[in-house]
């Protein structure tokens, strides 16, 4: 594929290919203020958070009514696997202990299963360390409720067995509506060891067992992410593990557009304004870049979000989706290198960067597409992050695919406008200078 031209503009007609990216002088103003838009993107995706941040939401109707049978009076709905959770306390009369009743309710949904909660006295709240009360439900429908002790052996796939804890006085476990199944436990805590403004909370749901000991729950994000710092104090269970799971979002959001939006609309914008079949100069070009440039920012506040995100989650990591971040970040750096450090037009090599140029930018927008993709499925955000991102494929696919349609249409109009001025131009020469004939006598 050739580009469009003219006597010096006006050669021959051939498919358009995607030209280099150069860079116009003298447009220093149009870069200036290319760069606000990046950072104000920037700024707003990072405030919104704060502004908008998650509210604590109180719990259900249902669970509240369970709630009360037992005397507690506060209650909320923890972020992940539909759970509820109930909560009063008293102080020791010398403060050295303090007295927790604790309500904690999740479906089982299969024949058998298991739901847990628990606190952890380390630094982290985290299942490595936490001191947990599980209520099982066989197949037969009879229920049975014990304290464990999660430790590094149970991550490494050991049997975890019953063990004392220390500080629960009465536990019980009840069916309540449905499959909704629910604990309930007295604990007396050291005051030095656990403090309730910033308690440490576990919570999880696993659906097999065996020979009446839990098996491993799944390893999905929900799962991994049922931890939390609340506190107590607050009716409404005001909480830190909130901030993550918003963090998750906010991952996504940068990285959906940033990587998912902008980049692939910058590369139309280079495909189809830059020689043809429109002619956007230097329109094209700062288009391009703004997009590129752009994407890149934003798509790297996300990956550094995720990063973040990976290091504070210990025991789990999604390493296919870190793999693919690390492989599109790396390489985007490179291309975004290509603003300064391609070759001249006239250099003999030009055309081989071209191509590099070219077929790392297709083959990234693929890792693009992938990861974003398995990045919705661990969220586990639901249908709408899903379609929400398809919509966006799809509108990019359809203004690529219309620009492709109306380049080739306008390709052999044009080449068959020159054909019929050719076969004119030579019926025009004939006429003009007829060919000589010879007489013979």
């Amino acid at each position: 594929m050739a580009k469009l031209c003219g006597e010096r503009e006006k050669a021959k007609v051939t498919l358009p290919k995607l030209r280099n990216i150069y860079k116009p002088k003298g447009k220093r103003e149009t870069h200036q203020s290319m760069l606000e838009l990046p950072l104000t993107i920037l700024t707003l995706a990072f405030l919104l958070p704060f502004a908008f941040g998650a509210n604590d939401q109180g719990c259900s109707v249902e669970f509240f009514k369970f709630a009360q049978q037992r005397n507690i009076s506060d209650c909320k709905r923890l972020r992940t696997l539909g759970a509820e959770f109930g909560w009063t306390y008293r102080n020791s009369t010398n403060s050295s202990y303090t007295i927790v009743e604790i309500l904690f309710g999740a479906q089982i949904e299969g024949s058998q299963g298991w739901i847990a909660w628990g606190v952890n006295p380390g630094k982290r709240a985290e299942m490595i360390g936490t001191k947990a009360v599980i209520g099982i439900k066989r197949s037969d429908n009879t229920l049975k409720v014990d304290t464990y002790n999660i430790t590094k052996e149970t991550k490494a796939g050991c049997s975890l067995l019953p063990s004392e804890i220390g500080f629960i006085s009465k536990t019980e476990m009840n069916k309540e509506v449905g499959n909704f199944y629910t604990i309930y436990a007295k604990l007396v805590l050291p005051s030095e060891e656990y403090n309730i403004t910033r308690l440490k909370h576990v919570w999880q749901v696993g659906n097999a067992i065996e020979n009446d000991h839990p098996l491993r729950h799944p390893t999905t994000l929900r799962n991994v992410d049922s931890t939390e710092e609340i506190d107590l104090n607050s009716t409404s269970g005001a909480s830190t593990g909130q901030y993550r799971s918003f963090l998750r979002s906010v991952h996504g959001v940068l990285n959906i557009i940033g990587w998912g939006t902008l980049l692939p609309f910058g590369i139309i914008m280079a495909r189809y304004f830059r020689v043809f079949p429109f002619k956007w100069e230097p329109t094209w070009f700062h288009l391009h870049i703004g997009c590129q440039l752009t994407g890149f920012l934003i798509g790297t506040a996300g990956f550094a979000i995720g990063l973040s995100l990976g290091q504070s989650s210990r025991y789990y990591t999604f390493h296919t989706h870190q793999t693919f971040a690390i492989v599109i970040f790396t390489f985007s750096t490179v291309q975004m290198l290509a603003f300064r450090l391609k070759p001249k037009a006239t250099d003999d090599y030009r055309k081989y960067w071209n191509m590099y140029h070219h077929f790392l930018g297709y083959g990234l927008l693929a890792l693009i597409f992938i990861n974003i993709f398995k990045g919705i499925k661990i969220l586990e955000g639901g249908s709408g992050w899903r379609w929400g991102y398809i919509g966006i494929l799809c509108l990019l696919g359809a203004i690529a695919f219309a620009l492709e349609v109306f380049t080739w249409v306008r390709f052999f109009i044009l080449r068959s406008k020159e054909a019929d001025k050719a076969k004119s131009d030579d019926t025009n020469k004939q006429k003009t200078h007829p060919p000589s004939t010879q007489q013979h006598k």
